[in-house]
């Protein structure tokens, strides 16, 4: 491999991808130079299994990084669970078997923490895989990363490629989608303490638990998986503070500066009890998360509303694949 490998992102319009591009730019990258190569949806559609194979046949990459994926809420992962696996499975077959048949040596596929059965111990390990039942709410997209991680793997044991997954906890940060109706909690608590001046509806009782990752540190751990010579298959990447979604959005609300009332609507899901993962395995590797919840939090609500006043915000489903 040369010193300056060529590293295709896929998903790099998305929050995670576009992180990943940032740390993969950014001086004293683990990975040193490197060229990174990206495809806008109009130029490659990652669910057209052809597209791709002439795409990796034609740039012939060192190194790739799956973080195409659509991605929602409760609400809009439970309405549409088929859309969820069907375009998800898609990709992950599509961009790893792609690039292992065109030779592609190394590769890194990102999941999520929801691949994890819904009443895993915990903090969940990630022998956790494949225990018990999925959540319901968003078992689509949970079965297509397992599909994805378990195709890395079996592809690294039957061709010695080494292709190996991060499955990360719950995301946020800058690039980040406010979707009101089908976001996530985090962007949505966001949009919703900026937009609503009186009363805050929020679904659920507020006694999930849940743990957050800024997407920077995410890109951090990326990279450091992709410097280590022998990468286990599967490690978990979270930040290690545990937080309720009431308290969440309490500090959502003092960052924001918000005044507005908060309300609760117990008809709605609260999706997992607790979701915790073991990071254990990447600590004891050498990594480690940088960046606290409360200051996660700062930089976010500076970046959302850097993003609505120049008009780049998203408001729609996240869907790095676009």
């Amino acid at each position: 491999m040369s010193s300056k490998r060529k590293i295709y992102v896929a998903g790099h319009r998305g929050m995670v991808g576009s992180a990943i591009c940032r740390a993969l730019a950014a001086k004293g990258s683990p990975l040193g130079e490197c060229e990174i190569v990206v495809r806008s949806h109009a130029d490659l559609d990652l669910l057209d299994p052809a597209s791709v194979r002439q795409f990796y046949a034609a740039e012939r990459p060192d190194m790739a990084v799956i973080a195409a994926a659509r991605v929602g809420g409760i609400g809009a992962n439970s309405a549409a669970n088929s859309r969820f696996l069907y375009e998800n499975e898609m990709i992950a077959m599509n961009t790893i078997w792609g690039a292992a048949e065109a030779g592609v040596k190394r590769l890194l596929f990102l999941g999520s923490t929801c691949i994890y059965p819904r009443m895993a111990p915990q903090p969940i390990p990630e022998s956790a895989l494949l225990t018990s039942e999925l959540e319901k709410t968003n078992e689509g997209y949970a079965l297509a990363k397992i599909s994805g991680l378990k195709l890395c793997e079996f592809l690294r044991r039957e061709r010695r490629l080494v292709y190996h997954s991060l499955m990360p906890t719950n995301l946020y940060g800058p690039g980040d989608s406010y979707d009101i109706e089908g976001g996530h909690v985090l962007p949505t608590l966001i949009r919703k303490f900026d937009t609503m001046k009186d009363v805050v509806p929020l679904w659920g009782t507020g006694s999930a638990i849940r743990e957050f990752l800024h997407v920077d540190d995410l890109a951090s751990a990326c990279l450091f998986a992709l410097s280590l010579e022998n990468p286990p298959d599967l490690m978990n990447v979270g930040s290690g503070e545990e937080v309720t979604i009431r308290e969440l959005a309490e500090a959502v609300q003092e960052a924001t500066g918000s005044t507005a009332k908060i309300t609760w609507d117990s008809t709605k899901p609260d999706g997992t009890p607790r979701k915790l993962c073991d990071t254990s395995l990447i600590r004891s590797l050498g990594w480690r998360p940088r960046i606290g919840l409360k200051e996660g939090l700062a930089l976010t609500v500076a970046s959302y509303r850097k993003e609505l006043a120049a008009g780049t915000i998203r408001l729609g489903e996240r869907c790095a694949a676009k």
